[in-house]
């Protein structure tokens, strides 16, 4: 596959960013920040102040280990990082946010799972790694941040060599992300709803708009525009997702504006089309969520992202 050598990385010169941090020293010093932050929790933007640490559950419904639903080789991500052995995901249960449209509402805001020692957590990317995937993808990470970094030198001592994805809402704490420098090497945030109020009743979370724009500043920081290995893998940088909405509640347009002007033209950008009625959008309630979105509406978010310079579309 021909890659731009501008976005570039050549799988033989590529090395985990965690790697290195753990060879300093400087990803113990991180893992116990992080875990002692979990006595009054600050982990994520909701601030509950919950202390996970001796195993109370706040917003996130999660205590002092974090809890996994499922964890498999995924081939419907994007094309970057299945390849053609998939891409290592492993969820995690309770989000931070409450979308009334998640389409992973089950796992996301219901059930009851059981909780994951670091020793397994550890296992299981080992386990994905062995099965050939390209990549470990932690999905709906936000909460359990100091318990991935916990899990992750059990890891490295075992042999973990795979790149790192955060794949989040961008519902995330700057001062959590930045105990991430060094360790994750892909970002894949959501962009999902520009408008505060829009953001207040679908999200529960008025203030995702602006959370979020911190959240995608400080990812672009670390690690940069999407690079591509001579084989199309990801291997560094950030990838935007963002879901059109009925009605075009998503505000691509301002989104796409914010992208290309204070991230990158160059950011790396999935429009996805797949939004159907799912969580609590019934006719009865969120009925204007209630219908699969039109081609029209897709077109007009293309455009409004092209427009705003964006060119890198999954």
């Amino acid at each position: 596959m021909q890659v731009s050598r501008q976005f570039f990385l050549s799988a033989r010169d590529f090395e985990p960013a965690y790697l290195r941090l753990y060879r300093s020293g400087e990803l113990g010093r991180r893992i116990e920040e992080a875990l002692a932050g979990l006595g009054c929790c600050t982990v994520c933007p909701r601030a509950c102040g919950a202390d996970r640490a001796s195993g109370e559950t706040g917003t996130c419904r999660t205590g002092r280990y974090a809890r996994v639903t499922s964890h498999f080789p995924h081939h419907g991500e994007e094309d970057s990082l299945r390849g053609w052995r998939g891409s290592g995901t492993i969820f995690f249960a309770q989000c931070n946010l409450r979308c009334v449209f998640c389409q992973n509402y089950d796992i996301s805001q219901s059930g009851e799972y059981r909780e994951t020692a670091p020793n397994e957590l550890a296992g299981m990317m080992l386990d994905l790694q062995g099965r050939g995937c390209h990549n470990i993808n932690f999905v709906t990470p936000s909460h359990v941040v100091p318990q991935i970094l916990e899990a992750l030198p059990i890891a490295i001592e075992a042999g973990l060599t795979l790149p790192l994805v955060y794949n989040t809402s961008a519902y995330d704490a700057v001062e959590t992300l930045r105990r991430l420098d060094g360790v994750i090497d892909i970002y894949m945030p959501d962009f999902k709803i520009w408008d505060e109020e829009y953001a207040a009743k679908y999200l529960h979370a008025r203030d995702y708009p602006e959370v979020a724009r911190g959240a995608l500043r400080e990812m672009h920081r670390q690690v940069g525009e999407l690079k591509l290995d001579e084989y199309g893998l990801a291997r560094r940088g950030v990838l935007v997702r963002h879901l059109v909405m009925p009605a075009r509640i998503d505000g691509a347009e301002q989104g796409g504006d914010f992208l290309a002007r204070e991230l990158s033209p160059d950011t790396f950008v999935n429009l996805m089309a797949q939004f159907h009625p799912a969580g609590e959008v019934t006719a009865a309630k969120f009925g204007e969520l209630n219908r699969r979105i039109t081609h029209q509406e897709f077109d007009e978010a293309m455009k409004a992202m092209s427009s705003a310079g964006l060119h890198r579309f999954d």
